[in-house]
């Protein structure tokens, strides 16, 4: 290849998400993970991204993601999504789809040595229930997660 650079490489990029998180903790460390769920699949279990945000990308399927304080909404391929952290509870990020498996890429930053994500238990769920948004009435009903 006789070229150094794509003198057209500007318009190569592409924005998907731009947002101005809360916070980024000091000395923040990183982590990307691909996430990949089967068709059906619930997802995870309630959890909460205690000690930074939580960046993501929609790489193949439909994920059924539902935060704390919002309604649930679809997140097709080609679409970002983003979490706060800290406080806020994420339901879900199951698989919307019973036919085809589901695929997303999320980068979380936290406080070195805490952990990246931890589980709500089933007594704090009821305790907060007042701050989950019922669904819209065109977006799909959560995955039942029996």
């Amino acid at each position: 290849m006789s070229k150094k650079y794509d003198a057209d490489w500007e318009n190569a990029l592409t924005v998907v998400q731009e947002v101005q998180p809360p916070f980024i903790p000091d000395g923040a460390h990183a982590m990307t993970v691909v996430i990949s769920y089967p068709p059906g699949s619930a997802g995870a279990p309630p959890h909460r991204h205690p000690s930074g945000p939580a960046f993501g990308y929609m790489l193949e399927g439909e994920m059924l993601f539902e935060l704390e304080g919002e309604p649930p909404r679809v997140i097709y391929p080609g679409e970002a999504f983003w979490e706060a952290g800290g406080d806020v509870i994420h339901y879900s990020d199951g698989n919307n789809r019973d036919d085809i498996p589901s695929r997303f890429v999320v980068t979380m930053l936290c406080v070195p040595g805490q952990p990246m994500l931890t589980l709500v238990d089933e007594e704090e769920l009821e305790t907060r229930k007042h701050l989950r948004v019922p669904a819209e009435s065109d977006t799909p009903k959560p995955i039942d997660e029996g």
